[in-house]
């Protein structure tokens, strides 16, 4: 029996049009019978993503194969064989199969002048080339956008004929795009669709991310890090680059880029390749002489201030019209690093007026003598960022470079430094950067924060550092997910932290062993009627639910501490749950005498009844013995966001909307298991939430818990 198999992932543009020549033998030759099989996968074998297993055992593994084989039946050969063999195992299918439109442009025009006063490819009848070509078309997304908007006039009209007069077609196609739309259901339930088309991928796939070492990663970074190893890594199995922007020797330190390199493997993101933009400093710098040979940049010295009025007026520089020879010499003094150089820049020649305001003579570069931390004294001038990228990106043989929204603008001009150098142009992928409700991504502020001790450091659980949020309880596969669920899309929201942290509660409850906090503050002892009068301890499964976390020590006594605000909501003759030992009856609430705390509870009295249902009660308190354990002091920290509006926007002075408080600490006992518990390890205090160990228990030292927001309430960052 002769079986195709369709990979559900694959290259419509090369699946849909086999699809297509198996369906219209089925049904116009009585002696084929080829079954269909869909799978989801990208391919059926290690390159293509379809495979016909013959009658007589041969298996065909490529498009081309596939073609040739189908083609030797004469129900598909119309009036015209050898032409319509040419249409179809020449080469034209495939070339339709690329998902950038300039590899295709050339093919789709040759298709539109072939159709000029045709109805079909061959003869005047339906024959194979139509439904090879066509399903080419409709296979891939660009062509058949081009051809939908009508940009060639004879393939369009060609298209809608084939698609109107064969009815048999659109059935074919659907039940492709079925098991495809199956596929994307899964993936809508995952998150985000990467399948945005980058162009030229076919010839393969270099990305890079260029932090700048000048602090630590944030949450926005970590976005453009995790896209760049996605495309890179798991999209195109290409290459990753990390490249350091050491352009600005008065930011950036050693302390900051070791950093990073440790963030990045934290999140598992392991480049192919580190470099630094330091390591090609001659080249840039010899480039900025071609540009100034060429008259295509000028030294500038006007003052800063002036300059950026009138870039927006777009009023040119007094030096713009200075002579080659001119520019020449004061690169030269910048060089130096002297008195006269410091009062130079060098910009680019490109328009005073463009619209584009990135456009108007961007400063390239910047004479700066401070030593700069990797190439020490060697260099006193330094290349902007806009115009180091470029040229790097193109020498490091980047295809794709993958930047945020925010630098739209600037992508023209990132295309001017490379046309007017002749420099080889990669492909700009904008991506929208990650906003999130009251909280700070600008550098330049998060750095203020710290160097005014507004903040304890650049790992302050209330910054969204990499760090920071790490500190805070997140966990990296949380973090991970909820990155790459944001995706590649290029629409600008402002995020709430309440998903974020609703993730990490997923990955942190299954391993986050439980123990018992009670806050110190009018905690209320019990006395617990019925219960032995010596103290003692059992073994109780750290986690209910995971055995594997093994067991803890829980301690009974006949007086317990109970939290104040659950002794509050005793009644009289209630029957409660002791959470680990079971009901009991509260028979005696004693209350404050000072008139000032009446509802105050200052004991109670409880009567064990360990035959009563706990499915019955309503309250199920935590508790702690009194004895028969070391109670662990323990200070138990939550936050709340360093601002207080939700979005800052550029005229806006941070001063104004900081929150007056934002760290608040509460004196708390908790079991005596938490002695073993080391820093870092998360648990859940029960009733009170997850919390991170932020420092460990010392005699004569309370541990230190920060609590993990769960995405229940709006949870400080």
């Amino acid at each position: 029996m002769t079986a195709l198999t369709v990979a559900s992932k694959g290259n419509q543009a090369i699946t849909l049009p086999v699809l297509l020549l198996v369906h219209y033998l089925n049904g116009n030759d009585q002696d084929v019978n080829i079954s269909i099989e869909f799978q989801d996968v990208e391919a059926v074998n290690e390159e293509t993503p379809i495979k016909l297993d013959w009658r007589d055992g041969e298996v065909l593994q490529s498009a081309a194969s596939i073609h040739a084989k189908l083609m030797e039946n004469k129900t598909l050969h119309g009036q015209d064989p050898q032409a319509v063999n040419e249409w179809v195992t020449g080469g034209r299918v495939g070339n339709l199969a690329p998902t950038d439109f300039k590899s295709i442009e050339g093919p789709l025009l040759e298709l539109d002048h072939h159709l000029t006063l045709r109805s079909y490819i061959v003869g005047y009848t339906l024959t194979a080339a139509d439904l090879a070509i066509w399903g080419a078309i409709r296979g891939n997304k660009v062509a058949y956008a081009a051809v939908k908007k009508g940009a060639m006039i004879n393939v369009s009209r060609w298209f809608k004929w084939i698609e109107e007069t064969n009815d048999w077609i659109a059935p074919v196609v659907q039940s492709l795009n079925a098991h495809a739309q199956e596929r994307k259901n899964a993936k809508s339930k995952e998150g985000a669709s990467y399948d945005i088309a980058l162009p030229d991928t076919d010839k393969g796939v270099v990305t890079r991310f260029p932090p700048e070492p000048s602090g630590y990663l944030h949450i926005g970074h970590a976005k453009a890090a995790l896209l760049n190893d996605y495309f890179a890594h798991e999209m195109y199995k290409g290459t990753m680059i990390c490249r350091f922007d050491d352009t600005n020797p008065s930011k950036e330190k050693e302390e900051f880029q070791q950093s990073i390199v440790e963030d990045l493997a934290l999140m598992g993101i392991k480049p192919d390749k580190t470099s630094h933009t330091s390591d090609y400093f001659q080249e840039i710098y010899d480039q900025c002489v071609t540009l100034l040979k060429a008259g295509k940049a000028y030294a500038d010295d006007t003052e800063r201030e002036t300059m950026q009025h009138q870039r927006f007026d777009g009023i040119a520089s007094k030096r713009r019209d200075a002579t080659i020879e001119e520019n020449l010499a004061r690169f030269e003094e910048m060089k130096k690093g002297n008195e006269e150089g410091v009062r130079w820049c060098v910009r680019a020649k490109i328009s005073v007026d463009n619209p584009n305001k990135a456009m108007r003579d961007p400063v390239i570069y910047r004479c700066n003598p401070q030593r700069h931390h990797r190439t020490g004294e060697k260099w006193k001038v330094y290349p902007t960022y806009d115009f180091a990228c470029p040229i790097v990106d193109s020498m490091e043989g980047i295809t794709h470079a993958l930047r945020t929204i925010e630098y739209r603008d600037r992508n023209p001009q990132y295309y001017w430094m490379l046309d007017a150098l002749d420099l080889r142009k990669p492909n700009i992928w904008d991506f929208a950067r990650m906003n999130f409700v009251r909280t700070l991504l600008s550098k330049r502020k998060l750095t203020k924060f710290v160097d005014t001790g507004h903040v304890w450091g650049w790992d302050d659980p209330r910054f969204p550092t990499i760090r920071g949020i790490r500190r805070r309880g997140m966990t990296i596969d949380a973090l991970r997910e909820f990155i790459l669920k944001q995706g590649p899309s290029r629409n600008i929201v402002n995020l709430d932290w309440t998903l974020f942290w609703a993730t990490n509660k997923k990955y942190i409850d299954p391993i986050a062993p439980r123990h018992t906090a009670v806050v110190l503050e009018n905690a209320v002892t019990a006395t617990v009627n019925g219960a032995r009068q010596a103290p003692y301890t059992e073994d109780k499964p750290k986690h209910g639910k995971n055995p594997e976390l093994g067991t803890k020590k829980v301690a009974y006594s006949p007086e317990i501490l109970i939290d104040q605000t659950d002794a509050q909501s005793f009644v009289q003759d209630e029957e409660i749950t002791l959470m680990n030992w079971g009901n009991a009856i509260v028979r005696k609430i004693t209350h404050s005498l000072n008139p000032l705390h009446l509802s105050l509870v200052t004991s109670l009295d409880l009567e064990l009844h360990l035959q009563g249902d706990v499915k019955t009660t309503k309250q199920k308190i935590t508790w702690l013995a009194k004895s028969g354990q070391e109670l662990i002091p323990v200070d138990l920290v939550d936050f709340d966001f360093l601002i207080t509006k939700d979005k800052l926007e550029e005229e806006d002075n941070v001063d104004d909307f900081l929150t007056p408080k934002t760290e608040f600490r509460t004196k708390a006992v908790a079991d005596g298991n938490l002695a073993g518990v080391q820093e870092g390890k998360v648990l859940q205090f029960e009733r009170k939430g997850y919390f991170r160990l932020d420092r460990a228990f010392r005699h004569g030292e309370s541990a230190v818990a920060f609590c993990i927001p769960t995405g229940k309430v709006n949870a400080g960052k």
